[in-house]
């Protein structure tokens, strides 16, 4: 049993649920593709990115810890 190599059920599920996630990933695009031309650098979409990473985290949160009890 020690030869078993360790996976990370969070990379797997975090694929499974970014399909569910489709909005937030979308509106992160859309900004990226507004601010790219901005050549003040004050520009950004850090929130739209925090957004659908969260919108990955609540899914996977339900079901990684499902697993791990």
């Amino acid at each position: 049993m020690a030869d078993e190599e360790v996976v990370d059920p969070k990379l797997y599920l975090e694929e499974r649920c970014k399909p569910k996630c489709v909005k937030p990933l979308y509106e992160y695009r859309e900004c990226v593709k507004r601010v790219e031309n901005d050549d003040t650098g004050h520009k950004h979409c850090t929130g739209q990115y925090f957004d659908y990473w969260r919108c990955i985290d609540k899914c996977v949160a339900v079901k990684l810890f499902e697993k791990l009890k």
